[in-house]
């Protein structure tokens, strides 16, 4: 209530100031209408029948003021709130389609529609009231009337509306309708449009050629009857409020910019002509009934409207194809394909142009398939990379089960490791299990590559070892034989670097061989340095080679590792190296595990820096 009584109210106080400030300025000469009365316009378009209601009371408030009668002002009264009502009415009937939206100027078919409605409650205006003044007033001058308040009318409406309109989309005051329950009998309600509009322009014309009183009240009475009983129409559609920005309404709202400009200069010149020449008897008449907006019909007839048809060409051939593109972006998700039925119907209407529409829709439809069979393609390949990824994590959990899980420790012996593979599986591997009771295999290996490939070659070495130890206990021997399996079906020749050795728990003796590896470090004297042994080659290159079998007394402790370990680098590059590595296992504690405080400080080493190699670590201690 409070709204609707506010809407009353600012129409109320527009009114009464735009009346007195007019009336300050014009002279009533025969009681001729000043362009106030195109607040009535957009008034009532804005705010309804608030609107309407709150224009006519300040009206009437002036009229009264100024010495009119009740006779001359209660007809007046009556069309003008129909006038200004039949604006909101026109506005929200739903010409062109059922999407009906508050007024906005924000497209060709909303500006002709304005400018439609604001002819039509202009027309109807004038002639009722200029009926009204060839009745109460002269009938000499009732064709000059209706010429003065049809062009004041249209001029003001057209200015003040424009600015209304543009006003009321910063500070969303507007008035609503609400979609009525009622139903709407549409031919009736046209019927008595059409009549009106009839009515409305043969008494203009009895207007000009007759002046017959009683013809003249006969036909203002019929106008006033059916254009009350058309604003009986209720309203069929629910206005959508959603809000757009477009290309089309930035085109038009600079036009509107310029042209409004135009009006108001021809508007100052039209008043200042005015108060010039109004004395001149030969002139004076046609002065005082031409509107001070002259110059701006002039402007209208010869710019403005051939301006629209052009603007409405644009619109249909170049800006309204671009609109119907740009729904796209409702079917676009990410990840997923584009509903291409309603697109490529969209696009197909424009699909045989010979121009930049048509070769914008061609790639639009073009692009739609070739992403939709893209996506196709992708759901495939993602189909086939969880399966992957799947089958990787079972090899990654075979790989890991197939890695020692109980470290050996007896009163004479600690065995222990650690393997990060860089990839889901890795290329490294070690193991430690007893042959007796008095000996136990120790082996490391860093097979070439990285992944599933590097993976399979490491898994069929440790399986090979394993039964290559059950018929022989010589190392070298076990690596000679390994070498020439693997070297038998080799076609990617790839290779892996291996360290073999038994420890006989009793001697404390170690025999060991090596295929290629990175030498252990051993402990002797509480010091570590790196084992001087013979480096063979690796495994996988050349059949036949025979390896050599060393020996040593292990007395402390011996570290095994792969490269991973000294090649990790930081983001400069640098990579941990061997010394690092010795210096490490020279300052930690004898009696600590080496394996968390030695990630922990190849971490600190490389910080962030992504590693591209499998990290392995062995370590036998002698208490």
């Amino acid at each position: 209530m409070k709204s609707k009584l506010k809407k009353i109210a600012i129409s109320f106080i527009i009114m009464l100031m735009a009346t007195a400030i007019t009336n300050s300025t014009y002279i009533y000469e025969y009681g001729i209408s000043s362009p106030h009365i195109g607040f009535l316009f957009i008034l009532g378009l804005l705010f309804g029948p608030y609107g309407a209601l709150g224009a006519v009371l300040g009206n009437i408030v002036l009229d009264l003021y100024t010495g009119f009668t009740p006779l001359e002002i209660i007809p007046s009264a009556i069309i003008s709130f129909g006038v200004s009502y039949l604006a909101y009415k026109l506005w929200y009937s739903g010409f062109k389609s059922d999407k009906v939206r508050k007024p906005r100027l924000d497209t060709i078919y909303q500006l002709s529609l304005f400018l439609s409605i604001m002819m039509i409650c202009g027309l109807i205006f004038s002639a009722a009231h200029a009926i009204f003044m060839g009745i109460i007033v002269n009938p000499l001058l009732d064709e000059y009337v209706f010429i003065s308040y049809f062009l004041n009318f249209i001029n003001a409406a057209f200015i003040f509306g424009v600015i209304g309109i543009w006003i009321t989309k910063k500070i969303d005051i507007v008035h609503v309708p609400k979609k009525s329950e009622r139903k709407v009998h549409n031919k009736f309600y046209r019927i008595l449009f059409i009549l009106l509009l009839i009515v409305t322009l043969i008494s203009t014309a009895i207007l000009i050629i007759s002046q017959d009183k009683n013809l003249l009240t006969m036909y203002v009475t019929l106008i006033g009857i059916l254009l009350i009983a058309y604003l009986t129409k209720p309203f069929e559609y629910n206005v959508d409020l959603t809000k757009k920005n477009t290309i089309i309404e930035s085109i038009l709202q600079n036009f509107l910019i310029l042209t409004l400009i135009i009006a108001l200069f021809g508007a100052l010149i039209s008043f200042f002509s005015y108060n010039f020449l109004k004395d001149i008897n030969h002139i004076n008449q046609y002065l005082i009934l031409m509107p001070t907006l002259i110059i701006t019909d002039t402007i209208l007839i010869l710019s403005f409207i051939p301006c629209i048809i052009i603007l409405k060409y644009i619109g249909d051939k170049v800006l309204q194809p671009i609109s119907s593109f740009s729904e796209i972006e409702s079917f676009i998700g990410e990840n997923k394909k584009i509903e291409s039925e309603g697109l490529v119907d969209i696009y197909s209407k424009y699909i045989n142009e010979k121009n930049e529409i048509g070769t914008l829709a061609r790639s639009y439809t073009d692009l739609i398939n070739f992403n939709n069979n893209y996506i196709e393609n992708i759901d495939k390949i993602e189909g086939k990379q969880k399966r992957i990824e799947a089958e990787l994590d079972i090899a990654t959990k075979i790989q890991a089960e197939n890695l020692p899980t109980e470290v050996i420790e007896t009163d004479e012996i600690i065995v222990n490791g650690y393997s990060r593979p860089a990839k889901e599986v890795g290329g490294d591997f070690y193991d430690y299990y007893p042959l007796d009771k008095d000996h136990i295999a120790i082996v490391i290996g860093d097979a070439s590559g990285k992944g599933v490939p590097a993976a399979i070659l490491a898994m069929i070495s440790q399986v090979m070892i394993k039964q290559l130890l059950k018929y022989n206990n010589d190392p070298s021997k076990v690596l000679y034989s390994l070498n020439n399996l693997i070297c038998e079906n080799n076609s990617e020749t790839m290779f892996i670097t291996l360290w073999l050795g038994i420890y006989n728990t009793s001697t404390k003796k170690l025999v060991f061989s090596n295929a290629g590896h990175n030498p252990p470090l051993i402990r002797e004297n509480d010091k570590f340095r790196f084992l001087d042994l013979d480096t063979g080659i690796v495994i996988g290159i050349m059949e036949d080679f025979d390896y050599v079998t060393e020996e040593i007394t292990l007395t402390e402790e011996l570290v095994l590792y792969t490269d991973g370990i000294t090649d990790a680098n930081n983001n400069d590059e640098e990579m941990y190296g061997e010394d690092r590595l010795l210096n490490f296992f020279n300052k930690i504690n004898r009696n600590d595990d080496p394996i968390d405080p030695l990630l922990e400080d190849i971490q600190s080493f490389t910080q962030d820096a992504e590693q591209f190699d499998d990290m392995t670590l062995m370590y036998i201690k002698i208490k």
